[in-house]
C-alpha cells in the first residue's frame, strides 16, 4: 500500500506530466519513442526490478553509462524506489572510476556492456541495455512499483565533484533541492511545453539531466537524447524542424560555428541556446550572434553543489554585460564576501556565496570538508566574482585551484601528484591556460630532476589518470615563484605562461 506523501519527488515530476498528457511523447532515443504514460509506466517497473535484486531504500547505485533512454529510466527508478543515484563520468577509468564506486558505497553500479570490463574486479553490475538481463529487457516481466514515495527530504543523488584536493566530493542532492532547482531553471530558462529541445551533452553531468531535461519532462515537452554533441545529426535536427533548443558547453559552440557548414546550413528554426559549464569567449558569442541574430542567447552558471543552476543571464540582458553570468535565479540568495565572510562593495572581488533550498545537505562521509564549506549558514562557492550595481554578477577568478577544461572540471592537486611520481620530476604545478578548443587547457610547469621530455611526462600521466585530465602542455622551469610563506603563486605562473612578466620558461 502506498503511504501518502507530498508528491515533491523528483520522480513526481515525471509522474504529474503523465497524468496530464498521458499520450505526448516525453522521450526519442534512437528508434525508441516514450509517451509520457509509458515512461512513468517504464519508471514504475524498472523501481520494482531495482528492489527486486535485493536492493533497499537508502543503497547507492552507481550509474556509467552513455546518453540513452535506458539512464534516464534508471535515474528516475532510483528516485521513485527511494535509492540514491550515483552519475559516474563515463570516462573515468582505474582508480578515478574505482574510488567513486567505493567511497559512495555503490552496492550495484548500473552500466553499458562496453564499459563494464572497467570496473573493479568484485563490483556487482547489471547492463542498461543492449544485454542478456539489462533493466531494459527486464521491464516487460515486472510489475508496477507500489510501494511508499520517498520523502522529500530523502536522499536521490550523489553528484560528485572535484575540488583542490586530488580526491572528488559527493554532493548529497535530496528530492526537496533538485525539484526546487528544476523550478528555478523552468523560470529562469524560459522552458516551455513547446520547446524542442535536443539532449546530446553526458546525462551524467548535472547541467544537461537537471538544467534541461528533468525541467522539460516537468514541462511536458517532447525532448530527443542523443549519444553526443554529434554537429552533422544536430543540423540535421534543426533544419528538420524537429529542434529548436540547445545547450551546449562553450567548446561545442566552438566546434559548430567552426564547421564550413555552418555559415551554409538552414539554422534559422533554432529559437533558444543556452551555454554553460564555463566561461564563453565573448569573440566566439559574438560570432554565433551575428550569424543567427535572432537566435536567444542564455548564458547558465552555477556548480553541481547548488543543482546546479545559480545565476542566468537572459537574451535581453546580454547587451554591454556578455562577460557576466548574470543574476541569480528564484530559488538562489547570493552574495559576494571577503575571507571573514563579510559583504564587500559593489564593483569589489570577493568569493560568491550562496544560501537556497537548492543547495546539497553537504558532503558524503566527508564532515570536515563539509563544515568548511558551509559556514553561517551560507555555502562557500570557491569562486571569486564582482556584482554591479545592478545585481548582476561576473566570475573573475577561482578560490579553488579547479581547471575548468572543456567543461570538466579537474582537480589540479591530481594531476600534480601523478606527474610527482615521475623519477626526473622535481617540482610540479598544473594550472589552466586559456585555450580556444578547451577554454581552459591543463598545463603542467615542471622543474626537471634530469633529462625528461614534454611528450614523456603527457604519457607517463595518462598512465595514471583519465585521458582528459592529462596536461596538454608541458612547460619546464628552473623554479617556481614561491610567496614569502613558500606556497607556489599560481597566478604567477599563469600571468608568466601568458605572456605576462615573472616567469622564465622553455618548452620542452
Amino acid at each position: 500500500m502506498t503511504t501518502p506523501g507530498h508528491g515533491s519527488t523528483v520522480d513526481g515530476v515525471l509522474r504529474r506530466s503523465a497524468r496530464r498528457t498521458p499520450a505526448r511523447v516525453a522521450v526519442e532515443y534512437g528508434d525508441r519513442t516514450w509517451t509520457y504514460d509509458e515512461l512513468d509506466t517504464a519508471v514504475s517497473r524498472a523501481a520494482s526490478v531495482l528492489l527486486a535484486l535485493g536492493l533497499s531504500p537508502g543503497d547507492r547505485v552507481g550509474a556509467y553509462g552513455h546518453n540513452s533512454d535506458a539512464y534516464l529510466i534508471a535515474f528516475l527508478a532510483c528516485a521513485r524506489a527511494g535509492l540514491v543515484h550515483v552519475p559516474v563520468n563515463q570516462n573515468l577509468t582505474g582508480d578515478d572510476l574505482a574510488y567513486i564506486v567505493g567511497q559512495s558505497g555503490s552496492s550495484l553500479v548500473l552500466t553499458d556492456p562496453d564499459l563494464a570490463a572497467r570496473l573493479p574486479d568484485g563490483v556487482r553490475t547489471v547492463p542498461l541495455r543492449d544485454a542478456h538481463g539489462s533493466l531494459l529487457a527486464r521491464l516487460t516481466e515486472a510489475p508496477p512499483y507500489d510501494g511508499p514515495e520517498p520523502r522529500t527530504e530523502d536522499l536521490v543523488q550523489l553528484l560528485y565533484t572535484s575540488g583542490t584536493t586530488a580526491l572528488p566530493k559527493g554532493a548529497m542532492m535530496t528530492h526537496r533541492a533538485l525539484v526546487h532547482e528544476y523550478l528555478s531553471a523552468i523560470t529562469a530558462l524560459d522552458l516551455s511545453a513547446g520547446d524542442r529541445p535536443v539532449h546530446s551533452l553526458p546525462l551524467y553531468h548535472s547541467a544537461q539531466m537537471h538544467v534541461f531535461l528533468l525541467p522539460y519532462l516537468a514541462v511536458g515537452a517532447t525532448n530527443i537524447i542523443l549519444d553526443a554533441p554529434d554537429g552533422d545529426r544536430l543540423f540535421d535536427l534543426v533544419e528538420a524542424g524537429r529542434v529548436d533548443s540547445l545547450f551546449a558547453p562553450p567548446t561545442v559552440w566552438i566546434a559548430l560555428s567552426n564547421r564550413p557548414d555552418f555559415a551554409t546550413r538552414d539554422l534559422g528554426g533554432l529559437r533558444k541556446a543556452y551555454y554553460g559549464a564555463s566561461i564563453m569567449p565573448v569573440p566566439v558569442l559574438e560570432r554565433l550572434k551575428e550569424r543567427l541574430p535572432e537566435l536567444a542567447f542564455y548564458n547558465c552558471f552555477g556548480q553541481s553543489e547548488i543543482g546546479p543552476l545559480a545565476t542566468v543571464l537572459a537574451p535581453e540582458e546580454h547587451k554591454g554585460r556578455m562577460d557576466s553570468c548574470g543574476r541569480p535565479v528564484l530559488f538562489v540568495d547570493a552574495r559576494v564576501v571577503d575571507e571573514d565572510g563579510k559583504d564587500v562593495p559593489d564593483g569589489t572581488p570577493g568569493e560568491i556565496v550562496y544560501r537556497s533550498p537548492q543547495l546539497c545537505e553537504g558532503y558524503w562521509d566527508k564532515p570536515e570538508e563539509t563544515a568548511e564549506a558551509f559556514r553561517d549558514g551560507w555555502f562557500r562557492s570557491g569562486d571569486l566574482a564582482v556584482r554591479d550595481a545592478h545585481g548582476y554578477y561576473t566570475i573573475v577568478d577561482r578560490v579553488k585551484d579547479v581547471i575548468n577544461s572543456g567543461g570538466v572540471l579537474v582537480a589540479s592537486r591530481q594531476v600534480e601528484d601523478a606527474l610527482y611520481t615521475h623519477p626526473q620530476v622535481a617540482e610540479a604545478a598544473v594550472v589552466g591556460l586559456p585555450d580556444e578548443r578547451w577554454i581552459e587547457a591543463v598545463t603542467a610547469v615542471v622543474v626537471p630532476r634530469g633529462e625528461v621530455t614534454e611528450a614523456e611526462l603527457i604519457a607517463h600521466t595518462r598512465e595514471k589518470l583519465a585521458p582528459f585530465k592529462a596536461p596538454k602542455r608541458v612547460v619546464f622551469v628552473e623554479s617556481l615563484p614561491r610567496n614569502a610563506s613558500g606556497k607556489i603563486l599560481k597566478r604567477e605562473l599563469r600571468k608568466g605562461l601568458g605572456g605576462g612578466p615573472g616567469l622564465a620558461a622553455s618548452d620542452g
